[in-house]
């Protein structure tokens, strides 16, 4: 960045991780300027993302999202030849990530007992859905059935509903980011005492943990917490409303009298004000539904960009719901700012990334690298990490290591 050195530049981190879970944390630590070295193999590509002619999903925007910066090595885990030099990988790294379930790294003698005497100073990371220990320690797991098994599905819709999962793989990104806040914890304490450690990251734990104070009250009185939907215990009204138009919402919140007051003034509706039953925000909250009824039949008559700017001019809480190729097309271009247009992606064009979400003043603009094609850096990666020649490297892609 500008020249600006990153925070884990020198540090070497091999990833046997796949899919989403495990990519999105050896994402970030890419990101801080760690150079990734990501195991993978023709005989078992990584899908729904690469295909074993490696020919088209290496340009879908999800796979490049993840992988941007890394390097790619291709072994064959299971000869002999290539599971040493996974070995000897093992033995010069800072960090490992893997997120296969348990047992998968032991069985190939790559997991944390094995490498760690050679390398004490190894922080090695495995991130499977329900963790190493327990009787759900052998369960295969993906993103909805994690988020039923941790709670998470009812905390979303409103009472009466069939639970309804987060789209988009909520519990991938969340047990990414709760893995590089792992690594970056234990590289803070190795700088201390030298040594590495075993991190044992159950994804829906993760889950579990975004669910706060939710969890806790079941726990303290044995009730289930209420499904609100877009409703809050701190704010009323609260919710989405349609505007004029098509498929046109807004998104308003009022937490207390004031609040109330003014956006009473900016709807010309100052009568609302006046009716005892929406005086404080408990009366609010038990006349909700009328609440909805009003504030409906007025934004159905105005533009979503009419009632945003009336209410924020108004000091309150709203946002107008928009889509997803509006996300970066909005008139002052707010969201753009953090995303960052790179090099050319495999013969794709150019590539908008969307950088670390926070900046730095002085602020610099990120510098991604491409995404590599399989086992395009096996050669570099060796020779980097292990010293290896070229005619070592060419005995080992003779005899099918390298694959």
């Amino acid at each position: 960045m500008n020249g600006r050195p990153l925070p884990l530049a020198g540090i070497r981190v091999l990833d046997f991780s796949h899919v989403l879970a495990g990519p999105m944390c050896t994402r970030l630590l890419t990101d801080l300027g760690a150079d990734v070295l990501r195991v993978e193999s023709t005989k078992h590509p990584d899908t729904p993302w690469r295909t074993a002619s490696d020919a088209e999903l290496d340009r879908t925007y999800a796979y490049v999202m993840v992988h941007r910066g890394k390097r790619s090595i291709a072994l064959d885990l299971k000869s002999e030849v290539g599971n040493d030099l996974a070995r000897r990988l093992g033995t010069v790294a800072d960090v490992i990530v893997e997120n296969f379930s348990a047992g998968v790294m032991p069985r190939l003698k790559l997991d944390y007992e094995h490498l760690s005497p050679a390398n004490p100073k190894l922080i090695f990371v495995s991130m499977s859905g329900y963790g190493h220990d327990g009787p759900r320690r052998d369960w295969t797991s993906m993103n909805s059935n994690l988020q039923a098994y941790s709670g998470l599905m009812m905390a979303t819709e409103r009472e009466g509903s069939e639970p309804v999962s987060i789209s988009n793989s909520w519990m991938d990104y969340i047990g990414g980011l709760h893995a590089a806040f792992a690594v970056l914890d234990r590289l803070a304490d190795r700088a201390k005492t030298g040594r590495g450690a075993y991190v044992d990251l159950a994804q829906f734990e993760c889950g579990v943990a975004t669910l706060g104070a939710l969890v806790m009250c079941g726990i303290v009185d044995g009730t289930l917490p209420p499904r609100t939907g877009n409703r809050s215990a701190g704010a009323a009204p609260q919710g989405c409303y349609p505007c004029a138009g098509s498929d046109e919402w807004i998104a308003i919140s009022i937490e207390n009298d004031e609040q109330w007051h003014a956006l009473g003034g900016a709807l010309d509706h100052p009568a609302w004000c006046a009716d005892p039953r929406f005086a404080t925000l408990i009366g609010r909250q038990r006349h909700h539904d009328e609440l909805d009824e009003l504030l409906s039949a007025w934004t159905r008559t105005q533009s979503v960009d009419e009632v945003e700017h009336r209410l924020t001019v108004a000091g309150i809480r709203a946002g107008k719901m928009r889509r997803m190729n509006e996300v970066l097309g909005n008139p002052d271009r707010q969201t753009a700012f953090r995303f960052v247009e790179t090099g050319r992606e495999n013969g794709a064009g150019r590539v908008l990334h969307s950088a670390l979400p926070f900046g730095f003043a002085p602020r610099s603009e990120p510098e991604f690298g491409a995404t590599p094609k399989l086992g395009e850096h096996s050669a570099d990666g060796l020779r980097d990490w292990l010293g290896l020649d070229a005619s070592e490297i060419a005995r080992l892609t003779a005899s099918g290591a390298l694959v």
